[in-house]
């Protein structure tokens, strides 16, 4: 891309921050009521607040969402790339409410993180214990009994643009223990919406890779996925992947 995406003015940064989160408090807050009517009540509203997120992006940043490619018909395992919180909302409202990987912090939260393992968030501990990952383990699985696909940054955390970290190894036992489509989601988002830096008005881009097929080596799956959810970052179109005989659908357009 030449030369940087203008900033966006000071003026839409402060009406965003002011209708996004002072929006967010009365959904966050009445996710209990929800709560009482089960799971898929709770994601029903989580997609209520990301489709908010979404409007606000689009009407008061001046932010464009391109999607492309395609992802499999039913529930598979999407790994993506993860520079800013965009993904984290945006990709749960694309996907209709997947099981969703949380750092354990968040999941303390008051109300916030009660309304997260409502949902049906898988909880990741950082510090990589057997328990703890025998625990994300079984939420997965439950998740896919449910006929749910599951979303993870298999890098284990928000990352700078150009920076392409190794896979964590989580990745490759949800791969192994799930065999399902894995489907690698490259973003860019980092571009626009930095942790730090100003945010900048222009379009992001979120890419569905190839779907790379269950029962694979170890070394081949994290190869394909660390290639594909990292294409953005080098500015190429993502490898020819050998496809999986899966039924396909296309890319919702946004």
């Amino acid at each position: 891309m030449d030369g940087e995406p203008p900033v966006i003015p000071r003026w839409r940064r402060w009406a965003f921050d002011l209708v996004f989160y002072a929006g967010s408090v009365p959904i966050m807050m009445t996710v209990p009521v929800s709560a009482l009517f089960g799971q898929k009540a709770v994601i029903a509203h989580a997609t209520v607040w990301t489709s908010f997120y979404h409007w606000t992006l689009r009407r008061l940043l001046g932010l464009t969402v391109v999607v492309e490619g395609d992802r499999p018909i039913g529930p598979a395992l999407y790994a993506a790339k993860h520079q800013a919180m965009f993904e984290t909302l945006e990709l749960q409202r694309l996907l209709d409410g997947p099981a969703m990987a949380l750092k354990q912090e968040l999941a303390t939260i008051p109300v916030w993180g009660w309304a997260a393992r409502r949902y049906g968030a898988l909880v990741v501990d950082r510090d990589g214990s057997a328990t703890a990952l025998r625990t994300m383990m079984r939420e997965a699985r439950a998740a896919k009994a449910d006929g749910r696909s599951i979303l993870i940054f298999p890098e284990g955390t928000r990352v700078a643009p150009g920076e392409t970290p190794p896979l964590k190894s989580g990745f490759a036992g949800l791969y192994r223990m799930l065999a399902i489509p894995t489907v690698p989601v490259a973003v860019d988002s980092g571009r626009l919406l930095p942790r730090q830096g100003p945010r900048r008005r222009g379009t992001v881009t979120i890419r569905f890779g190839e779907v790379v097929p269950p029962g694979l080596p170890r070394h081949e799956a994290e190869a394909r996925v660390h290639a594909a959810i990292n294409a953005l970052e080098r500015g190429q179109a993502i490898r020819a992947f050998a496809r999986s005989p899966v039924s396909r659908r296309p890319g919702p357009a946004r």
